[in-house]
């Protein structure tokens, strides 16, 4: 059943209080004049500049429905054909209790028992007295089909205004770009992609991340995740081989292609590991293996001393999250996220915890989780039952071939060479030593090397990593009781 076929179901059984929030009024108000054809009932719409106006019929303005909200719902209390009434922005009346006793009595009275009144904005509060009697009603976000006929629509109306100048479109950057518009209203979705053709009068790969960036600004406007501007290629990650196969396996799946059979999307994996090993950077490399934007979900900004927000702001991270797919949501050492005793902080850690894992169970959007953690004796079990996670990969400290794949990497990053320098030979003198570790070294001997005007030299390579003491050596025990525990227990990510 479509939205609009819900909404009517709605008007017919004479809802009597409807919440719809969203921004997009002009989505809303269409979506009801469609509906309430076959409701067969007044309808009108208010709002604090123009009053009660009908909108079935083309009437003149009702001098007896004036815009003040306690006598307009005056008004509505002495109507007895039952109507539908659009409240635009009421949000700010229900503060006031000559309000809420209003809606109640024309909600409760038996001959105004068929009125629907409707709440359209944003931030809504309701008191208990409404909240027990509200039905939540969201209109869907436009459809693939409707999203590339805007697109097409945006290029025609460029190419108009510019004496026939046609946009350079890349048929394959305009099907990943009308999948990255999902989740946003065709509004929103009309101006992203103005801006993008009129930029340079073409869709390119180019535009993805400037669509991505615009996206999370429109859709996360309380700044609870991070959009996260610089993903990285498989390409630029040594290591992590079985790791990169099991990503490029569910590309086509995740991004919902059609393939000859039916495959579950994936929906999320778990990266535990000893640190400075690569885990944020496989996160990141996650997001660029699908093609999707990455985003940061930081849980210390989600706490609040008040009760409750702590809770909202979760809801309204993960609601983001959903608006913004496809897109890889990452969590960066959930462990601490999830540390709280539950008694301490009066239970709030459980609530966020519980939330989480419902969440991680039932959300439909693709949504792909990425959580990473370097303490798994600070995992709660629930966290680690089958199911939470398609796989948990456990990423190792670099065996020779990868420290030296590092290496090359970290030289060519920074113009130098590879080739001028015998890798295998810093490999052999790196042995427990992190990825990060291994970047250290290079910048150290880049300093040493007169602070950079001179390319550092073999010697200078090596004497770094000879004085340096890895975390494997710092935290030997806590590093042997991870990897051991990790044996057997996870899918090695190499």
């Amino acid at each position: 059943m479509t939205d609009q076929q819900d909404l009517v179901a709605l008007l017919r059984a004479r809802t009597p209080l409807l919440l719809v929030e969203s921004v997009a009024e002009t989505q809303v108000v269409d979506g009801f004049r469609h509906a309430i054809v076959q409701s067969l009932r007044p309808f009108y719409r208010w709002s604090i500049t123009d009053g009660l106006r009908r909108l079935d019929l083309d009437l003149a303005d009702d001098e007896d429905a004036p815009p003040d909200a306690t006598l307009m719902l005056q008004w509505i209390k002495r109507q007895r054909a039952p109507g539908v009434y659009l409240l635009l922005d009421f949000q700010p009346y229900l503060r006031y209790p000559m309000t809420v006793r209003l809606l109640r009595e024309i909600l409760q009275r038996q001959d105004c028992s068929e009125h629907t009144l409707v709440l359209v904005g944003t931030g809504y509060e309701l008191p208990a007295e409404l909240a027990a009697v509200v039905t939540r009603f969201q209109f869907a976000p436009p459809d693939s089909k409707a999203l590339a006929d805007l697109v097409r629509a945006e290029a025609f109306a460029y190419s108009r205004e510019n004496g026939g100048r046609r946009v350079v479109v890349d048929a394959e950057a305009a099907r990943a770009i009308v999948r990255n518009l999902q989740g946003l209203g065709l509004d929103d979705a009309r101006r992203i992609v103005r801006k993008l053709i009129w930029d340079d009068g073409a869709l390119t790969a180019a535009d993805l991340p400037e669509l991505a960036r615009l996206k999370v600004a429109l859709l996360d406007r309380d700044g609870l995740l991070h959009f996260e501007y610089e993903t990285a290629q498989f390409t630029g990650v040594a290591g992590l081989a079985r790791l990169k196969q099991w990503i490029a396996q569910r590309r086509a799946a995740f991004l919902g292609e059609k393939l000859p059979v039916r495959l579950d999307p994936p929906r999320g994996m778990l990266l535990l590991g000893v640190q400075g090993c690569g885990k944020s950077l496989a996160a990141k490399a996650t997001a660029g293996g699908f093609g999707v934007p990455l985003l940061r979900l930081d849980f210390g900004s989600l706490y609040n001393k008040y009760h409750g927000e702590t809770e909202r702001n979760l809801r309204e991270a993960l609601r983001s999250a959903e608006q913004l797919a496809p897109c890889v949501l990452w969590i960066d050492e959930i462990e601490k996220a999830l540390a709280g005793s539950g008694d301490a902080d009066d239970g709030v850690s459980r609530r966020v915890m519980g939330y989480l894992l419902t969440w991680m169970a039932e959300r439909k959007a693709p949504v792909f989780l990425v959580a990473t953690a370097n303490d798994v004796q600070a995992l709660p079990a629930e966290l680690l039952r089958k199911g939470r996670f398609d796989e948990v990969f456990f990423v190792d400290l670099p065996d020779a071939a990868t420290r030296a794949e590092i290496f090359r990497l970290h030289l060519a990053r920074r113009e130098l060479r590879a080739d001028d320098y015998d890798l295998d030979a810093l490999a052999g003198a790196t042995e427990g030593y992190s990825g990060a570790e291994v970047e250290q070294i290079v910048v150290a001997a880049l300093y040493a090397a007169v602070g950079g005007k001179a390319p550092p030299t073999q010697a200078q390579l090596m004497e770094e990593a000879r004085t340096t003491r890895p975390l494997s050596v710092l935290m030997a025990e806590r590093v042997a009781g991870l990897r051991e525990w990790a044996r057997g227990r996870t899918v090695p990510a190499d």
